[in-house]
């Protein structure tokens, strides 16, 4: 189990990133390769990945390199996943280059505790061997993280979204209540007992950065190592549509949504952008509260949005699906998945 122990400091200082990590990103993604568990959500990406990967010539070292330092256990290095990576790729990759090399050394040994680290990897406390490992890291990303990554800022712009209605609400700590089913908030811990390892984070003023990922599945991660600034990455509600709501998605091709889905639905459609209860989206689209239910159930079962329970309200937002099709009609272009 994870603990993580929170102050009234902390709950002060408690924020949710502003746009996708690339390099937990790039963590997470790499597990999507390890398992099978949720592949489903990801069948469409990890198709196209593995032949963008092997159109690049980058199996071989995904395979050598990457797979080990980023293997789905209990425990891989915190230097690869630094703060710094929330400006971006090239602010992340400064970062690992920059991380002491006796650092990396105790980080490697770490690893080696957990999982088979090949011998060529003991030469990354070497400036010259993590020049070259950045130089996969960009490669990988570009690869296979970039083509996809309009998909990538919409999940987290919508999973923002759904947040701030709950800061809103309930305030930082209606926030942490709505993180999702993996998480429980007990005051004055959030507790994730999914967790691979008995573990206790205590924030102690510094507060805590939360990081909504669009490959990580399932189980919250976090650093292994208490000291350096504490995250909590967790995986989207918003998954990769597939079945019939891809189906739906595909067949969208008509620029107006009303013609589609008729005016009253339209406009419940576009009301749960900012997330919206059922008498919000109601009033919005000029019909009943009855009458939205039922354009909402029909939304939440093609895939275009997804509800959540707030106290005594129910929430609707965009799932990703939903948000991409909302945004390329606003652009007249079709709806459709990369």
């Amino acid at each position: 189990m994870l603990r993580i122990h929170f102050s009234a400091e902390d709950l002060a200082r408690t924020r949710v990133a502003s746009a996708p990590h690339p390099l937990w990103e790039i963590a997470a993604s790499l597990h999507r390769f390890q398992t099978p568990a949720g592949r489903w959500a990801y069948a469409h990406w990890y198709r196209t990945a593995r032949e963008r990967l092997r159109e690049a010539g980058l199996e071989g070292v995904v395979r050598q390199v990457l797979l080990p330092l980023f293997p789905r256990a209990s425990y891989w290095p915190d230097f690869l996943t630094p703060l710094e990576g929330a400006d971006g790729l090239e602010a992340g990759l400064e970062a690992i280059l920059a991380t002491p090399p006796d650092r990396v050394a105790a980080e490697l040994a770490a690893l080696t505790r957990v999982s088979r680290v090949p011998a060529r990897l003991g030469r990354l406390p070497g400036r010259e061997a993590r020049g070259e490992l950045v130089g996969i890291l960009r490669a990988y990303h570009r690869t296979v993280i970039e083509p996809h990554e309009e998909w990538v800022h919409e999940s987290v712009h919508t999973e923002r979204m759904r947040l701030a209605r709950h800061l809103l609400d309930g305030g930082a700590e209606g926030l942490l209540e709505g993180l999702g089913p993996a998480m429980r908030w007990r005051h004055p811990r959030l507790e994730i007992d999914t967790y691979p390892t008995e573990h206790d984070i205590r924030l102690r003023g510094r507060g805590l950065l939360l990081i909504p990922s669009y490959f990580c599945w399932k189980g919250p991660v976090s650093l292994a190592d208490p000291g350096l600034p504490p995250v909590l990455v967790y995986s989207l509600h918003h998954k990769v549509p597939t079945g019939p709501a891809r189906t739906a998605a595909e067949a969208a091709g008509s620029p107006s949504l009303e013609a589609l889905l008729g005016r009253a639905r339209a406009a419940v459609l576009r009301a749960t952008a900012a997330g919206a209860t059922t008498t919000e989206a109601a009033r919005r689209a000029g019909v009943t509260p009855a009458t939205a239910t039922h354009h909402t159930a029909a939304l939440r079962d093609a895939g275009l949005i997804t509800s959540h329970r707030h106290a005594n309200t129910v929430v609707h937002t965009l799932t990703l699906l939903g948000a991409t099709m909302l945004s390329r009609n606003l652009r007249g272009a079709p709806p459709g998945i990369e």
